[in-house]
């Protein structure tokens, strides 16, 4: 189950989290990751990682929905069908699988700089899964991936499992819809569409999993949420929506960085 600690939040706790998340944010516009990729570290700095993948969930379908009210008229019923109905099934197991992982104890334990760091299976398995989007989006050969359309539900599945894991679902989403020949209207439409849904499922997987403590934190959650959507305004009306190569980069090699420290316990 998961849990959060339960403590006053001091003044600078907003101020950080906020800043952070504003600026991930933000960064989504010009960067060339996703919203959940970015916010997900942003949240793990402050919550449990458990809590940090179904808070950024939160954000993240809620980033949907207002991209759906303005293009999800445009969707392909059938492929929604064929690739979103699997996707949906699997994002409960990998939810589920969060789930799991999360209850589990640590599994080993070493001695640095004169403190005792923990490696936990959870974070191994996030770790692993944040190093391989940033390359996934980062290195040519793996971001210009395409794939049949014949293999639409196993690219629901693909997609949906990791959806519910950890969030990761858009660039997995991209390489099996991009083949299918739709306008970018329809290609937008749909796999927003199909992001909704994979996002109502995870979430209500999480929903059961969260403890009551987790209510003392809303005001938090709250702030993080609104400076999320507060970096989205202000990057989709300053910044260019293009992928800037040096920037992506960087942001990768950060997402890489971080993956090494939550896999060695120092986050």
């Amino acid at each position: 189950m998961v849990s959060f600690a339960k403590r006053n939040q001091p003044k600078m706790d907003f101020l950080l989290i906020g800043i952070v998340a504003l600026l991930a944010s933000g960064l989504t516009f010009f960067s060339g990751f996703g919203l959940g990729t970015l916010l997900l570290p942003a949240f793990a700095l402050f919550f449990p990682l458990e809590a940090s993948v179904a808070m950024t969930a939160v954000v993240h379908l809620l980033n949907n929905l207002f991209k759906w009210w303005l293009v999800g008229r445009n969707a392909e019923k059938a492929v929604v069908l064929r690739f979103g109905l699997p996707s949906v099934l699997a994002a409960f197991g990998g939810a589920f699988l969060l789930a799991l992982l999360s209850g589990l104890e640590a599994f080993g334990e070493y001695a640095l700089f004169g403190q005792t760091w923990y490696l936990h299976p959870l974070k191994w398995v996030m770790a692993v899964l944040m190093v391989f989007f940033a390359l996934f989006e980062w290195v040519p050969h793996l971001s210009t991936l395409r794939f049949d359309s014949k293999w639409l539900p196993l690219g629901g599945i693909i997609s949906g499992f990791f959806g519910g894991l950890s969030g990761h679902q858009g660039a997995l989403r991209s390489a099996f819809l991009v083949r299918l020949g739709m306008t970018k209207e329809v290609f937008l439409g749909t796999g927003i569409t199909i992001a909704c849904l994979t996002d109502f499922t995870r979430i209500a997987v999480y929903s059961g999993q969260l403890n009551a403590s987790a209510l003392q934190q809303w005001p938090l959650m709250t702030c993080a949420t609104v400076c999320a959507f507060l970096g989205a305004y202000l990057g989709n009306r300053w910044l260019h929506k293009a992928t800037i190569g040096g920037i992506q980069k960087m942001v990768a090699l950060l997402l890489i960085l971080y993956a090494v420290l939550l896999l060695f316990g120092f986050i």
